[in-house]
């Protein structure tokens, strides 16, 4: 079983999006031995997601915002000397003086890995939310960032006349971008009407970036004359082979359904999202301490310096609460100051505080509503791995007695299936009325195969 050298490393990263780049960069850079292990193929994440070589695109950069960052942190990790260890899926990680990350590289038996270090930082960003209504299952239905991954990464477009809903920040970007592709994007559903930017006006001062960053993608839209629906939301999904169309109607302040406003849009794709949950299995099956974010998901809890709750991990980015790039790339540039013992510098600690006021800001702008759930009918699939549908739910909490996701897992399979409960677990806990979010602690954070769990070493 192949290992790291018999030497720890000093600092192993895993994540190489924009938080895990800048910390690598930075420890390596600060003298520090440094690994950086990720599940992709080349460094960016989900975030910096680019074309492969064999595709020729001659400009990646249009299909991007802030590519020139990601630019300089690709040259300063080819001069680094960081051991880029790139499809390694880290599926556990055991604590102690020195930390034991179990990755598997494939599907037999030698194709794993074990990384040892001193020191961890989580910087594994974040997986789309979603909540489920009738016809999201149906082909032509995608995640907005998931829409954004397959222009960035294959260049392809989910459809031709593509409706972006949901809520929050990605919603916008993710339409810019398919429109400047060529797309049609005939509306844009935000589910929240955007007044609650409006409580941190001091807060939106102090981040310019970010309002002219919106102002672009606004003016973007209207170039191309998208629609902006607000206090809106796809509540259904047309179609038989794919989706043909979707129905829209406003909501109330709860996000509730209006009666009488509803509407049909003709598309052949509809892109839709909810924000971002953090990923932090790797963390909390090892018992850190989480909180809870302004729009109810769970996060990692860390000080000042980025540390948790647990003895030589650190966290950055998503991890810690979803809040952007920018901010992702300042808190790996923190973290690994605090692990290499060199001084941070003020202005660094005052760019953190700032972005990561706007992080709250934005979480609690785009909280989801809780009559989100007038939208299911009784046979609308919430969990689209079991087939578990609303009504097997709610019989679940009403007749049996469930009172959070976990039992109603235990009495439905609602989340049993491939994602592990990840695209329905925000859905279900919704719907069992669980008063306690928070992260699944599993044993496992992605599949492995048995064959690699059968030697314990």
């Amino acid at each position: 079983m192949p290992t790291s050298p018999s030497e720890p490393y000093d600092l192993a990263v895993i994540g190489a999006g924009p938080a895990g780049l800048a910390a690598a960069v930075t420890a390596a850079e600060l003298g520090l031995r440094c690994a950086l292990l990720d599940a992709g193929a080349r460094p960016g994440g989900q975030y910096y997601r680019h074309p492969a070589p064999g595709l020729g695109a001659a400009h990646p950069e249009r299909l991007h915002h802030g590519w020139s960052v990601f630019a300089a942190l690709s040259d300063r990790l080819a001069a680094s000397g960081v051991d880029h260890l790139a499809g390694h899926h880290v599926w556990t990680a055991e604590q102690g003086e020195v930390w034991r990350l179990h990755a598997t590289l494939g599907p037999e038996a030698a194709d794993r890995a074990v990384v040892r270090a001193r020191s961890v930082l989580l910087a594994t960003g974040a997986y789309e939310r979603q909540l489920p209504f009738p016809g999201w299952t149906l082909p032509g239905v995608v995640t907005a960032g998931g829409a954004q991954a397959m222009l960035k990464a294959g260049l392809v477009l989910p459809g031709r006349r593509i409706v972006v809903a949901g809520s929050g920040p990605l919603l916008l970007a993710a339409a810019s971008s398919l429109v400047t592709a060529g797309a049609a994007v005939p509306a844009v559903v935000e589910a929240t009407d955007y007044l609650g930017y409006a409580r941190g006006a001091r807060t939106l001062a102090t981040n310019p970036a970010k309002l002219l960053e919106g102002a672009n993608h606004g003016a973007a839209l209207l170039r191309h004359g998208v629609r902006l629906r607000r206090s809106s939301a796809v509540v259904e999904a047309h179609g038989t082979d794919r989706v043909t169309g979707v129905t829209v109607a406003r909501l109330d302040r709860d996000w509730r359904p209006v009666p009488g406003t509803e509407r049909r849009i003709d598309c052949d794709a509809l892109a839709v999202g909810h924000g971002l949950l953090p990923q932090i299995e790797l963390a909390t099956e090892l018992g850190a301490e989480t909180r809870v974010t302004p729009d109810g998901t769970v996060a990692l809890k860390v000080d000042p310096g980025q540390r948790t709750s647990l003895p030589g991990l650190w966290a950055a980015g998503e991890t810690c609460g979803v809040g952007g790039a920018d901010l992702a790339v300042v808190e790996g540039e923190l973290a690994a100051r605090v692990i290499a013992g060199a001084p941070v510098p003020a202005a660094l600690r005052r760019r953190r505080e700032r972005r990561r006021a706007f992080a709250e800001l934005m979480a609690a702008a785009h909280r989801p509503g809780p009559g989100w759930t007038d939208w299911l009918r009784p046979d609308t699939d919430v969990c689209r791995c079991e087939e578990v549908p609303a009504a097997r739910i709610r019989e679940a909490v009403d007749e049996l007695g469930a009172g959070d996701a976990r039992t109603v897992k235990l009495l439905t399979r609602a989340g049993m299936g491939w994602c592990q409960g990840r695209m329905c677990g925000p859905a279900v806990a919704c719907l069992a009325g669980d008063p306690n979010p928070r992260a699944d602690s599993r044993p496992l954070a992605c599949p492995v195969p048995l064959s690699q769990l059968a030697d314990p070493t």
